[in-house]
C-alpha cells in the first residue's frame, strides 16, 4: 500500500453491512478511493487518517492522477515533516459524496445505470466518519494515531473524536468549529444557487445530458475562495492593482488583478470538481452542530475521552475565527480531557493551514512527539 507516486486505491465497502445514513437510506456496497503513504508497523499503532476538507481529495503528496496537480499538504506530511511517512502510515480517503473516486452524485446509480444526480442520498458529516471507519476496519486497524484535518477536515477530526474515541489516540482539528453558523450557511447558499442558475446545471441530471453547469460552479468556487483569504492578504497580494493596463479603460474588461485572479480560480476548478459533490458536500457541512447532536450541550459530548487533542487556529481566520476554536477547547476543559491549545499569528486567513505556517509545523512535530512516546513509536 505504500509508495512515493502511487495512483490510488479503491475498495468496495458495505457489502454485508450497509452504511447507514443519519437521513435513513443505506449504501451497501459502495466504492471509497483512498491513497496512503509510508509503511503500517507490525502492531499497526502508527496510522494517521488525514481528513480533507470541502473541495480536497485523497492526494495530499506528490501528483494527482486525475488534475495533474500538486498534492495539497506536502509541507505537513513526507520524510522529516511533521507527519512522518518515515515514521507513520498516512491514509486519507475522499470523503463521501466526492468526486474522486469514492460513492458520489457523479457516480453511476446501480440501478438505473445512470449518475446518481439528486438521487444521491443527502449526507452528514457523521455519514462520512462512518464510511472512513468501515474503511480503517477493512484496513485491519483497531485504533489511529493520529486522525487530523483543516477546515471540513477538522470538523471529520471532531466526529471520530466523538463517535469512535476509544480508535482516536490522538485528534488535531485545525481551523474548524463544532457546528457551521448562520454566516458559513450563508456562503455556502450563495454558491449552491449560483450553480442551480445556472441552466446547465438541468435539475441536478446535467451529466445524463452531456453538459456541465460550468458558470454557475465558477461562481460558487469564487465566492467561496474570498472566504478562504484574509482582507490583509488580499490586499498585499492585489492591492488595487489592474491586471495588464496602467490606467482605467472603463469597460468590462478593465480587470483588476484579484477579478482576474478569482475568474482563475472558478474556471480551473470547473475542471476538477462536480457540481452536484460541490452542492451535497457543502450541505453535509451546514448540517453539522456536534453538540444539538449530543443533547445541546458540548462538554458532555467529550466527557471521559482518552483521546489527547491539539486544537489550532489562525488570528486571520474569519470562517472559523479562534473563538469557533476556543469553544472545543473549553468543552474539553470542562470534562478535564487532555488538550493542547495555540492561536498561531497569521494574516493569510483561513487557508494558512495549507500554507508554510512554522509555529504550526513546531507545535504539530512537538505535540505528536510527545504522544509517539507514550504510544511507544520513539524512544
Amino acid at each position: 500500500m505504500a509508495g512515493n507516486a502511487p495512483t490510488g486505491f479503491r475498495v468496495e465497502l458495505g457489502e454485508r453491512d450497509p452504511l447507514v445514513l443519519d437521513a435513513g437510506q443505506k449504501l451497501g456496497p459502495f466504492t471509497m478511493a483512498y491513497q496512503t503513504y509510508g509503511a503500517l508497523n507490525a502492531d499497526k499503532s502508527n496510522a494517521v487518517l488525514v481528513c480533507h476538507a470541502l473541495t480536497g481529495d485523497q492526494f495530499v503528496l506528490g501528483k494527482n492522477p486525475y488534475t495533474g496537480r500538486d498534492g495539497w499538504w506536502p509541507l505537513m506530511i513526507g520524510p522529516g515533516l511533521p507527519l512522518d511517512t518515515d515514521r507513520y502510515f498516512i491514509i486519507c480517503s475522499n470523503v463521501l459524496g466526492g468526486c474522486m473516486g469514492t460513492v458520489g452524485p457523479k457516480e453511476l446509480d446501480p440501478k438505473t445505470g445512470k449518475p446518481y444526480g439528486l438521487g444521491f442520498p443527502f449526507i452528514t458529516i457523521a455519514d462520512m466518519v462512518r464510511a472512513q471507519a468501515m474503511l480503517v476496519d477493512h484496513l485491519g486497524i483497531d485504533q489511529l494515531f493520529c486522525v487530523i484535518g483543516g477546515s471540513m477536515g477538522g470538523m471529520q477530526v471532531l466526529e471520530w473524536a466523538v463517535s469512535y474515541p476509544e480508535r482516536v489516540f490522538t485528534a488535531v482539528p485545525i481551523a474548524c468549529a463544532t457546528y457551521h453558523s448562520a454566516q458559513n450557511i450563508a456562503f455556502h447558499e450563495v454558491g449552491r444557487q449560483a450553480i442551480f442558475a445556472d441552466p446547465d446545471w438541468r435539475g441536478g441530471s446535467y451529466l445524463a445530458e452531456d453538459t456541465k453547469p460550468r458558470r454557475g460552479l465558477a461562481v460558487a468556487r469564487m465566492a467561496a475562495h474570498i472566504t478562504y483569504l484574509s482582507e490583509a492578504a488580499l490586499h498585499e497580494k492585489f492591492g488595487r492593482r489592474l491586471q495588464h493596463r496602467e490606467q482605467l479603460i472603463y469597460d468590462l474588461e478593465d480587470l483588476f488583478a484579484v477579478e482576474s485572479y478569482l475568474r482563475h480560480q472558478g474556471e480551473a476548478f470547473v475542471e476538477r470538481f462536480d457540481a452536484n459533490s460541490y452542492v451535497y458536500i457543502t450541505r453535509a457541512m451546514d448540517y453539522f452542530d456536534l453538540a444539538a447532536r449530543h443533547g445541546g450541550k458540548l462538554a458532555e459530548v467529550f466527557k471521559d475521552t482518552k483521546t489527547r487533542f491539539c486544537v489550532i487556529s489562525f488570528t486571520g481566520d474569519w470562517l472559523y475565527p479562534t473563538s469557533d476554536n476556543r469553544e472545543i477547547v473549553r468543552a474539553l476543559n470542562a470534562v478535564a480531557a487532555n488538550v493542547s491549545f495555540v492561536e498561531v499569528k497569521s494574516d493569510k486567513g483561513h487557508d494558512a493551514f495549507l500554507l508554510n505556517e512554522p509555529v504550526m509545523f513546531d507545535t504539530l512535530r512537538g505535540f505528536l512527539n510527545g504522544a509517539a512516546r507514550r504510544r511507544g513509536l520513539i524512544r
